[in-house]
């Protein structure tokens, strides 16, 4: 493993914003995913969308886009970008009883778009367990983690396997 140096992190050890003033600009995308895990009842019930509460994807849909747009003010060392794309999925895993939730976020800049796509999912995530929560409260979050991303001076990543 070749001996990689932690870019928020400067030669003291304080926590640091990256420069990234000297990057040259690109296109970066970046997908995301993660997934709600509950009982049969409670997938049926957003499925059919039936929650007294209302329409849970609409709602968490709506969420992860404006989370994305806010990343920089909800993690303390992010850049605030100009997405120029955001886009939320789901779906539904029957066997593990789960919502399965798939962000994608897209930029032309100096920076990766990465954290935008996993707090995309995250809140969407979160959302949902709101919307269900007086029906479930036992609803696991799960699995949030980076499928895939281009563009950049570090190029593309794609995790081995797909949710």
């Amino acid at each position: 493993m070749e001996n990689k140096k932690l870019t928020h992190v400067d030669e003291k050890g304080a926590a640091r914003m990256v420069d990234v003033g000297d990057k040259p600009e690109s296109t970066r995308t970046a997908v995301a995913a993660g997934k709600v895990l509950m009982k049969p009842e409670t997938l049926r019930l957003i499925r059919e969308n039936a929650l007294k509460k209302g329409d849970a994807l609409t709602t968490a849909r709506i969420a992860g886009l404006m989370a994305a747009k806010r990343t920089s003010e909800l993690i303390p060392l992010c850049h605030p970008i100009s997405l120029t794309h955001v886009d939320i999925d789901f779906s539904f895993d029957d066997a593990e009883s789960a919502v399965l939730i798939e962000a994608s976020a897209r930029t032309t800049g100096k920076t990766g778009v990465e954290m935008e796509a996993l707090t995309a999912v995250s809140i969407a995530a979160l959302t949902i367990y709101d919307m269900a929560k007086a029906v479930d409260r036992s609803m696991c979050l799960s699995e949030i983690r980076l499928l895939e991303k281009h563009g950049g001076v570090h190029g593309d990543y794609m995790a081995d396997e797909r949710l």
